[in-house]
């Protein structure tokens, strides 16, 4: 049995759930977030935590961070665009907080 290919979201469908994320916005073909925190171990154990739910999910995003700061930039490359995934992937991240 194989798995399913994932699939880029029509713009619409991108408006749609884009709207029910909170502090996510979409650029390009991707969504972004930056999350603040009091300082670099925090910021970092929130990046590990990410790190399970990613590998769970088979979905990894692109990461940066510095002191206090964490900025997610997630998208699906190999449809070019974004997918269910990227908007599963963004709840889990605001969920780990």
């Amino acid at each position: 049995m194989s798995e399913e290919q994932p699939k880029a979201l029509s713009n619409a469908e991108v408006e749609r759930r884009a709207a029910q994320l909170t502090g996510w916005k979409v650029a390009g073909n991707a969504l972004e977030k930056e999350y603040a925190f009091a300082d670099f171990a925090s910021a970092l154990a929130f990046v590990n935590r990410l790190g399970e739910a990613a590998e769970e999910q088979g979905h990894h995003p692109d990461v940066f961070l510095t002191w206090g700061k964490v900025k997610l930039t997630l998208s699906t490359h190999s449809v070019g665009g974004l997918s269910a995934s990227d908007f599963q992937l963004a709840t889990s991240a605001d969920r780990l907080l």
